[in-house]
């Protein structure tokens, strides 16, 4: 399984530029022939707290639906909307087949409180598990890194997890120990896709996105000056694991 990691600068609040960016990224993929291809958390906007800064989605989502397929390969992204006459958004990831069809929609269930992310997003309720090909995935966003429980209650069900952020620079060292935690203490592929550049907020992130195996070592770690990176894995790895070391049947 060959997975596309595609750390978009994301242009502060600018949907159509946005979108124009990562249709690039994605043509990239599709020439290297990925399985997948990974964008983000609120690829489309950066990480605001604007709520009218937010459409319902549907011209972000129409997007990403014709890249599926234009290029026959599923993609999974982070979109923020706001459905009319509602007070509070959602931050999102997407997933969308090879055909185009949205698949799945995770609502981000841990909002970060010293963004003010809760007074703004309605926090999600649900966990999914969605199939990547034959792979069964199941996808997280930024601050539910920090969250093991959340990771645990899929784990058993996947054979790799997502994780989609737009997490600092000044946390870089996290970012990298948590993936590898949830990767060893649930035994499967755990990818983590972050974004470049500086948002709105002067914040600044630094990519880093990140594929660990199952016994937790890492098989790519990407820069602060690659926007985009191919990688393969062995998801028959996750079995093997979890035979020889038979940790999640406790």
């Amino acid at each position: 399984m060959k997975i596309a990691l595609l750390q978009i600068n994301s242009a502060w609040e600018n949907e159509a530029k946005n979108c124009r960016t990562a249709s690039h990224l994605l043509a990239e993929a599709a020439g290297a022939r990925c399985d997948v291809a990974v964008l983000p958390e609120m690829f489309s906007t950066g990480f605001t707290m604007n709520l009218s800064a937010l459409s319902d989605g549907s011209t972000t989502k129409a997007f990403l639906a014709e890249q599926a397929k234009k290029f026959a390969m599923p993609i999974l992204a982070g979109v923020a909307m706001k459905k009319p006459g509602e007070k509070l958004g959602t931050n999102n990831a997407l997933f969308f087949d090879c055909a185009g069809h949205m698949i799945t929609r995770y609502a981000k269930k841990r909002l970060f409180p010293l963004s003010g992310e809760p007074d703004v997003y309605r926090a999600g309720k649900k966990w999914v598990v969605f199939t990547v090909g034959d792979v069964r995935a199941s996808v997280f966003i930024c601050y539910d890194l920090r969250f093991p429980e959340l990771f645990r209650q899929v784990s058993r069900k996947v054979q790799i997890i997502f994780v989609i952020a737009n997490w600092p620079e000044s946390r870089m060292s996290h970012w990298e120990a948590l993936l590898r935690a949830r990767a060893i203490e649930n035994q499967c592929y755990v990818v983590g896709v972050n974004r470049l550049g500086k948002d709105g907020n002067g914040i600044r992130y630094a990519g880093g996105s990140l594929v660990v195996d199952p016994m937790g070592m890492t098989i790519a770690q990407l820069n602060s000056h690659l926007k985009w990176a191919t990688v393969a894995i062995d998801p028959a790895l996750v079995a093997k694991v979890r035979e020889c070391y038979p940790f999640l049947q406790k």
